[in-house]
This record gives structure tokens, C-alpha cells and sequence, in this order.
């Protein structure tokens, strides 16, 4: 995974160039692009999982049930399924784009920044559960009240905060409408 890269991008959202992904996380990280996906459940409950500890960047942290950075060039479904079956072992079944422009800045306690646009899918998943021990130390099925109870917890992720600030309004998840594939940042396909 040292030599994974991420796609840079321009304010606009689309592509300016790449970057190694473990030597673009600092104290001066550029936009860059990524993903969060939400597990549900047939009886609506999400996948929270929780960073592995020895993660560079925000370690130990709960949070939604993966996230991750597109390749250059591949689409955010094959992106998303990749992650998915890496770091949880599972094959996605269905998915929805939710939050195609979530885009957030956060600052680890060791000052390392995460800068992405990051649109957030829901999605369904079929397998057995099988963590990846240096990406997911632990995960846990939560009914929805204790997915908005963790927002007010200070071992929640930044972006798990701000993206429940959005999601929260919609409803439970299995009442969170679709967004048009459209709205998603130019430099990444559907």
C-alpha cells in the first residue's frame, strides 16, 4: 500500500495530477479525493468500524464502515467495492450515492491534515465479516440511535461528525434519498 496513489484535485473538483498517497499526508495535505461508505443492514443498522492502530493518519478513531481514496482512473463503485472487500472481506450487493460533494478538512491530534472531497455512498454487503487487522481494528453493528450518539463522542472520526450533520436530516438511513450521479466531482466516475 506504500505506493498506492491518490487523485489531487483543483477547488472545482477536478483532477490536477497525483500523488503517492503516504507521502501526500501532512500538515499540508492537498484536496484530494476519497470516498466513506455506510453498511446498512436489512434491519437498518450500520457498520461502524474503528481505525486501526497503527493507521498514520487519525489511528484508533470510530467511524462510518470504510473509507478510502479512488485509484487514478477508477470509477467510485469499483472504488468502494475494492476498500470494502480489503478491509472488511465483504462483497458489495447494492449502492447508492448519498453525499456526492461532502468535502471536509481535519486536522489529527499530531497535525497531520485529511483534506478530500469525499462523496458518501450507503450500500448493502453480502459475506462474512473479515477485518484487515492494519486497516480495522474492530467493527460493530449500530442501530441508528447509537450511529447519532457517536457523534458526540470524542473517538469519532471529524468527517463521521460532519457527514452525520447531513445525513441526520435525511432520516434513517434506509430513507436517505439518492442524489443524481451528476453532482459527483468531474474527476471521478459513477
Amino acid at each position: 500500500m506504500d505506493d498506492e496513489r491518490i487523485v489531487l484535485l483543483g477547488a472545482d473538483g477536478h483532477a490536477i495530477g497525483t500523488a503517492p498517497k503516504a507521502s501526500s499526508h501532512h500538515d499540508a495535505t492537498p484536496l484530494h479525493l476519497a470516498f466513506s461508505c455506510y453498511l446498512v443492514d436489512p434491519a437498518g443498522r450500520i457498520l461502524i468500524t474503528q481505525r486501526a492502530h497503527g493507521k498514520r493518519t487519525f489511528p484508533s478513531v470510530w467511524t462510518n464502515s470504510c473509507c478510502g481514496h479512488p485509484a487514478p482512473g477508477e470509477g467510485l463503485r469499483d472504488a468502494v467495492r475494492r476498500r470494502v472487500r480489503l478491509e472488511l472481506g465483504l462483497e458489495i450487493e447494492s449502492m447508492t450515492l448519498i453525499l456526492p460533494e461532502f468535502r471536509y478538512r481535519a486536522t489529527a491530534a499530531d497535525g497531520v491534515v485529511e483534506y478530500e472531497l469525499c462523496p458518501v455512498v450507503r450500500a448493502a454487503a453480502d459475506g462474512d465479516l473479515r477485518l484487515h487487522p492494519e486497516e480495522t481494528a474492530a467493527a460493530d453493528w449500530r442501530d441508528w440511535a447509537a450511529c447519532v450518539a457517536l457523534v458526540d463522542d470524542p473517538s469519532a472520526s471529524p468527517w463521521y461528525r460532519e457527514q452525520m450533520a447531513e445525513l441526520i436530516p435525511l432520516g434513517k438511513p434506509a430513507d436517505w434519498p439518492a442524489a443524481p450521479t451528476s453532482l459527483l466531482p468531474p474527476a471521478i466516475a459513477w
